[in-house]
C-alpha cells in the first residue's frame, strides 16, 4: 500500500510588508534582510484573522464531496493556537460543516507538528485502509515590533489530504527523527511573544539535520546523490540554506538549484511555522518544471525544543495535473502592500467585543463574550 499526499494547498494573508521597507523604518541596511535573511516580503494578519480562518481557506481547496465520505480525521498542526483547551480542529470541523463523524485534534511541538501530523496521518490509513486525514498547518508567527525576530514574521496555511495511492507524492516508511531537549525557542503559556536564543536557534538546527541526516544515510545507505531535491523547514529562506551547505558535496551543486526554487514562496511570505516544509515543497512543485514521477524528494523537519526528522518521498505519475499553481501565484500576486504605518496599526489591533468586522477573505470571525465564533460568508 503506497500513502501519501493526495491534494496540497496553500494560503496566505491578502497584505505583505516589503522587507525594504521594514528596514527603511528600522533605520537597517536593507541588503540585510534581502541578502543576509533571504526575505522579500512578509505576509502579514489583520485583526479578524487567525489560525482558523487561514486554516478554513487552505483547506477547502483540497476536499471535495467524493473525499467527505472516507474522511475519518483532522489533525490540525500549530503553535499559535487559539484556546489552551479546545482542539482548533474543531472549529475548523464547524467553519468547514464537515461530517459529523470525523475526529478532530490538535497537536503541537513547534514547528516539527506539522510533519507529526504527517506521520500520524500515513500509520492511521495503513491501520484504517480506504479512509482519509485531512491535516492542516496554520500559524502566525509573531515577534513583536522593533524585536529581534520581526524580519522573520509571517503567517499562513497549508492543507493536505492524506490518502492511499497518493496522486501527489509517495511517502516512504524510511524517516528518522532526533529529540533532544535544548531551550533555543519556547513560548510560556499567557506570553504573547516566544522567547528566543537566536544563535542557539541556528547551531541547534543544523546540528540536528547533520546529526540525522548521517543517520538516515546510514540506515538507508542513501546519500545524496539519491535525491532530485532536498526540502528544509523555512524560518527564512538562509537559515536551510546553511544548514544543506554544512553537509552538501561541492559536486551536488545541483541540490542548491533545487533549493532555490524551494524557497521561492517563502522569500514572499515569511516564516510558516508548521506549514513552512510544506510551503516549501508547494514551491517547488510549482516552479520546477524539470521534475518528474519517480523523483525522489528528501524533507527535512525541525521544531525548536527540539525534534528534527529527515524522511523521503517519490513524485507520483501526472502528479502535475493536481497541482494549483495558478491559484497560487495569484494569490501572491493579487495581495496588497501595506506601508509602515499601516503594517504597525495592523500589527497592534485587536478585536473588540461583540463587534463584528469584515473579512477581505471568504471567512471571517466575531468576537462575542462566550469566546471566539467563526462564520462563513
Amino acid at each position: 500500500m503506497t500513502i501519501g499526499i493526495d491534494k496540497i494547498n496553500f494560503f496566505v494573508p491578502p497584505h505583505f510588508l516589503p522587507m525594504t521597507t521594514l528596514a527603511k523604518g528600522r533605520n537597517e541596511d536593507p541588503q540585510k534582510y534581502l541578502v543576509g535573511i533571504g526575505q522579500d516580503n512578509m505576509a502579514v494578519t489583520e485583526k479578524t484573522q487567525d489560525i482558523i480562518t487561514l486554516g478554513a481557506n487552505a483547506s477547502k481547496k483540497v476536499l471535495e464531496n467524493e473525499d467527505l465520505n472516507n474522511l475519518a480525521m483532522i489533525i490540525f498542526a500549530t503553535e499559535s493556537s487559539t484556546d489552551e483547551s479546545k482542539a482548533a480542529a474543531i472549529s475548523l470541523h464547524s467553519l468547514l460543516k464537515l461530517p459529523p463523524f470525523v475526529r478532530a485534534i490538535e497537536v503541537k511541538e513547534a514547528c516539527y507538528s506539522g510533519t507529526a501530523a504527517l506521520m500520524w496521518a500515513k500509520d492511521y490509513i495503513a491501520a484504517h485502509p480506504g479512509k482519509k486525514v485531512l491535516v492542516v498547518t496554520a500559524d502566525i508567527a509573531r515577534y513583536g515590533l522593533n524585536s529581534g525576530g520581526e524580519v522573520t514574521q509571517g503567517a499562513g496555511s497549508v492543507a493536505m489530504l492524506i490518502t492511499e495511492n497518493p496522486r501527489i507524492l509517495a511517502i516512504e516508511s524510511d524517516e528518522v527523527t532526533l529529540t533532544e531537549d535544548i531551550y533555543d525557542f519556547w513560548r510560556p503559556t499567557g506570553e504573547n511573544y516566544p522567547r528566543v536564543d537566536g544563535p542557539l536557534s541556528n547551531s541547534t538546527y543544523i546540528e540536528f539535520f547533520g546529526k540525522v541526516f548521517t543517520e538516515y544515510g546510514q540506515k538507508t545507505k542513501k546519500t545524496f546523490q539519491d535525491f532530485t531535491a532536498l526540502l528544509f523547514h523555512l524560518p527564512y529562506t538562509k537559515m536551510g540554506k546553511k544548514a544543506l551547505l554544512s553537509q552538501l558535496p561541492a559536486e551536488e551543486e545541483r541540490l542548491l538549484e533545487k533549493y532555490t526554487l524551494s524557497a521561492q514562496y517563502t522569500r514572499q511570505v515569511g516564516n510558516l511555522y508548521t506549514g513552512s516544509l510544506y510551503l516549501g515543497l508547494i514551491s517547488l512543485l510549482d516552479n520546477d518544471s524539470s521534475l518528474k514521477a519517480g523523483d525522489t524528494l528528501g524533507l527535512f523537519s525541525y521544531g525548536s525544543g527540539a525534534v528534527g526528522e529527515f524522511f523521503s518521498g517519490k513524485l507520483v505519475s501526472g502528479f502535475e495535473k493536481q497541482l494549483d499553481t495558478a491559484y497560487h501565484q495569484e494569490l501572491l500576486a493579487n495581495r496588497k502592500e501595506l506601508t509602515m504605518e499601516s503594517y504597525e496599526k495592523m500589527f497592534t489591533e485587536t478585536l473588540v467585543e461583540e463587534k463584528t468586522y469584515e473579512d477581505p477573505t471568504p471567512f471571517s470571525i466575531k468576537k462575542l463574550a462566550g469566546g471566539i465564533r467563526y462564520y462563513q460568508d
